[in-house]
């Protein structure tokens, strides 16, 4: 199996993410474009995170910016995020070597995308989601969408992976199984997310699995809602959802937010994890 790291907070630099990845046994970062060391500018530095990554044994994965939001109503923010998917891909695509080098080369690459919910208005009696008044502009969005990336993409190497959070709502749904008519489309498993939203978007995930290709793996609790827990802090059964994501050849991230989580997190895998993968070195940055 293969095990990666987050973008974590407490490194300033993406040289002490590469480290800290290295020095854990673990394949690969999932390179978080929120942050600025990881906007789209650094991402398209092709040959610098190359050669970190040569030298550390290493890959990457991206996790597309949260805001994006491929449906907006504004036609310039709309292009926008658009662009930034289309040079994404194309920075993604010239990654590629490392993970032929280093990680499984069946194992599609990932871009990691969430759902962005749009905007809602409040009545009296109820809210209103501006895209499900506004059914038919949203989803003609995703399917330019769905299309611009099957182009941009340009084969099975690169594929998108919509991730949960804290709920699909019902036209999300209906855009995702559009996208999911692509295969270059796929989804990613956070199932700390679940297990915080009460497990909620289960049964549409399960329902699909076959198109389940990355896992965000990290403990959580439903009451209190808890998420981005180390591995064997919470109440999930993640030795289930470990074998599951071996069973359907999927990445997994160990998402936790701290160095310190993430590294007892890699300890767990080593010892209880369903096959032992991670072995931890005893370097510290």
């Amino acid at each position: 199996m293969q095990f990666g790291m987050p973008t974590l907070i407490e490194n300033r630099t993406l040289e002490q993410n590469v480290k800290l990845c290295e020095s854990l046994g673990l394949n690969f970062i999932e390179l978080n474009m929120n942050f600025p060391e990881c906007g789209l500018v650094q991402l398209e530095q092709t040959d610098y995170l190359m050669r970190l990554a040569e030298e550390a044994g290493i890959y990457y994965t991206v996790h597309l910016d949260e805001n994006l939001n491929i449906a907006d109503f504004n036609e310039l923010v709309k292009d926008a995020y658009l662009e930034t998917v289309r040079r994404s891909i194309a920075a993604a695509r010239r990654l590629l070597p490392l993970r032929d080098r280093f990680g499984d080369p069946s194992q599609p690459l990932i871009l990691n995308m969430h759902m962005n919910h749009g905007i809602h208005i409040t009545l009296p009696d109820r809210k209103v989601q501006m895209y499900e008044r506004d059914f038919d502009i949203y989803m003609r969005a995703f399917a330019s969408f769905r299309d611009k990336c099957e182009a941009w993409t340009g084969g099975r190497d690169v594929k998108i992976a919509v991730e949960n959070t804290d709920g699909f709502r019902d036209y999300e749904k209906k855009a995702i199984d559009l996208l999911l008519e692509s295969p270059v489309f796929g989804l990613t498993w956070d199932i700390g997310h679940s297990k915080a939203t009460h497990e909620k978007d289960v049964p549409f995930i399960i329902k699909r699995s076959e198109r389940l290709c990355h896992f965000h793996i990290h403990d959580g609790t439903e009451t209190p809602p808890r998420d981005h827990l180390a591995l064997g802090d919470g109440e999930i059964d993640l030795i289930e959802r470990l074998r599951l994501a071996e069973k359907l050849n999927a990445r997994c991230v160990l998402e936790t937010k701290t160095v310190e989580a993430l590294k007892r997190s890699a300890m767990w895998l080593s010892e209880k994890g369903p096959a032992a993968p991670v072995q931890v070195k005893t370097k510290t940055f």
